[in-house]
């Protein structure tokens, strides 16, 4: 049976500790959620209203999911006795690492990953 106030506190409290085990399984509801709504929104012909509304509901996931995440890294650092304010700093590497990754140029031409970019490697 599920524990409303332990659910609240797992997925939305900056206070308390979490362990490495409930840190990766809490981790991964969210991010099913995420894939769930996702796959929804593929099946479905864009431009409907079925299309919008599974759209709409990524994105109100993706944005708890942020928050949750966060509190769930708050609470990660609290189990090494870190403050909240670590977990505010992994967001913000992870995030610039999102921006580098998606800003620098890839390799010119083939290299030992494949012979080129969006493709599979070929054998």
């Amino acid at each position: 049976m599920l524990d409303r106030p332990r659910f609240l506190w797992l997925f939305f409290s900056l206070s308390g500790r979490v362990n490495p085990s409930a840190y990766v399984l809490a981790g991964l509801l969210p991010l099913l959620v995420q894939l769930f709504l996702l796959y929804q929104f593929s099946r479905t012909p864009l431009g409907t209203a079925a299309s919008q509304y599974w759209a709409l509901a990524w994105w109100i996931a993706v944005v708890v999911s942020t928050w949750s995440t966060f509190a769930l890294t708050a609470k990660r650092f609290h189990d090494f006795g870190k403050p909240t304010y670590y977990a505010l700093i992994s967001l913000i590497v992870g995030a610039i690492l999102l921006i580098i990754l998606a800003f620098f140029k890839s390799d010119p031409g083939p290299n030992r990953y494949g012979k080129r970019t969006n493709a599979p490697a070929e054998s």
